[in-house]
């Protein structure tokens, strides 16, 4: 049974509010793979705020949103990267975090890797019960599975569906196939409803079979560790060590699992079930729930959001008929995001001479539109006010699928570097849940008079 700390903290965990840790929680260790020792803060965070990892040993200090979209590719574990920075094996800590119920936090650390005690989530689950969570004013965000998901690699695969139970939920199915002589095809549940994270999952520790040890020790990584320092698994079970649980292998796999979905950015709710999953395939899945989440966002925006009319955008915009391409704004997140729309009629007048016969938007107007939504959005600065955005360059543009009349053509545009009167925003645009285009777009504010 729980001691009495921990339920209270895992009650607390149920409820509809944001967390945030109560004081900072302090955690040091050597890495998994690659063994240098870092020292980890992990300091509260106001509603909103997400969690957010800082390398503070670097000049200046880096932030990497725990963020699936910050992912890079690394073999055996998750890694997010942002520039040169990079923070190596988040997913225990991550997994802490959701099993938890931390919606915001900084994490610090002076080091390329996080560590990994006995290569279990204990090493954070402990720290964070030890200082417990503040309950925060504001309600949580979970998002809701809506559609089925599936994705597969050979015999692998990773498919979640809508529930009706208002849970996290999760069948994980580990068959080594081949190796089943030394672990045995193995089967675990859990459940955010009732399951105990703290102590039937957070204790499972990271494994791996003898020759896959030995690779990574050929590779210089993990020397600093010993069979009886983790799992390591030969013909007669662990050596020098001991199972924790029966299936401790299973349950390690939904610690990782539980953590890499986290990376979507709020806690998930909706009928999980892995066969063999592991990192390249919960990621993928993490991509997929993202994109359930936007389009979720933008059907949102659209159905409750006026931001501004066509009226607002002429006293912002210079451009007129034909060459103004937002009808109107639906949703502005302060200064870094913007959410509008374009109706496309087979009245455009570029229809006329543009593919008549069949009728196709011009890709170059797509892009324009999103940079007039851009320029629109970099106007909520009170120092651009009486400015216009004059588009300075583009980069990465993908033209994904036509546009047609009837189409409503959904913009997105988000701010990602503002530095004075120059701006890069990340823009894409819509049909349905389909991506019509994208590009990066980067602005110059200048003065509306100007020649």
């Amino acid at each position: 049974m729980p001691e009495a700390g921990e339920h209270s903290l895992t009650a607390d965990r149920a409820g509809s509010m944001q967390h945030t840790l109560a004081d900072p929680a302090e955690i040091s260790g050597a890495g998994l793979l690659l063994g240098e020792i870092a020292h980890v803060t992990i300091q509260p965070a106001p509603v909103g705020h997400g969690i957010v990892f800082e390398r503070v040993d670097l000049s200046p200090p880096m932030k990497i949103p725990a963020h699936v979209s910050y992912v890079t590719t690394r073999a055996r574990r998750t890694t997010l990267k942002s520039g040169q920075a990079s923070v190596e094996t988040v997913e225990h800590c991550m997994s802490a975090m959701a099993g938890l119920g931390v919606d915001n936090a900084l994490i610090q650390i002076d080091g390329p890797e996080l560590p990994c005690g006995d290569g279990s989530a204990t090493l954070f689950v402990e720290p964070i019960q030890k200082v417990g969570l503040q309950e925060q004013d504001a309600a949580r965000q979970i998002f809701r599975i809506t559609e089925p998901i599936v994705v597969e690699d050979d015999e692998a695969m990773l498919a979640c569906f809508p529930s009706d139970h208002d849970a996290f939920e999760l069948v994980y199915d580990l068959d080594y196939g081949k190796n089943s002589d030394r672990i045995q095809r193995q089967v675990q549940t859990y459940s955010s409803l009732n399951g105990d994270y703290v102590h039937e999952i957070a204790k499972a520790r990271t494994y791996s079979l003898k020759e896959e040890a030995q690779a990574l020790w050929d590779k210089g990584m993990c020397r600093h560790l010993t069979p009886s320092d983790v799992l390591v698994i030969d013909d007669d079970g662990p050596i020098d060590n001991a199972y924790r649980y029966e299936n401790e292998p299973v349950r390690h796999k939904i610690v990782d699992l539980i953590g890499d979905l986290y990376l979507v950015g709020c806690e998930v709710h909706g009928r999980f079930i892995a066969y063999k999953s592991g990192h390249e395939l919960n990621r993928r899945m993490a991509m997929k729930i993202t994109e359930q989440i936007a389009l979720a966002q933008r059907n949102e925006a659209l159905l409750q959001g006026r931001e501004m009319d066509t009226r607002m955008i002429h006293r912002i915009l210079p451009h007129r008929y034909p060459m103004l391409l937002v009808d109107r704004v639906v949703q502005i997140e302060g200064e870094r995001k913007a959410v509008g729309v374009k109706n496309v009629t087979i009245n455009e007048p570029f229809f006329q001479g543009h593919y008549p016969g069949t009728p196709i938007m011009p890709g170059v107007l797509i892009v324009e539109a999103m940079g007039q939504l851009g320029g629109l959005l970099m106007s909520q600065q009170l120092e651009h006010t009486g400015k216009i955005a004059v588009l300075l360059s583009l980069d990465k543009v993908k033209l994904r699928q036509p546009v047609t009349p009837g189409d409503q053509l959904v913009l997105e545009a988000e701010a990602l570097r503002v530095k004075a009167r120059i701006c890069t925003m990340k823009c894409r645009a819509y049909v349905g849940d389909k991506l019509a285009a994208e590009a990066m777009i980067k602005f110059m504010m200048v003065d509306a008079d100007r020649d």
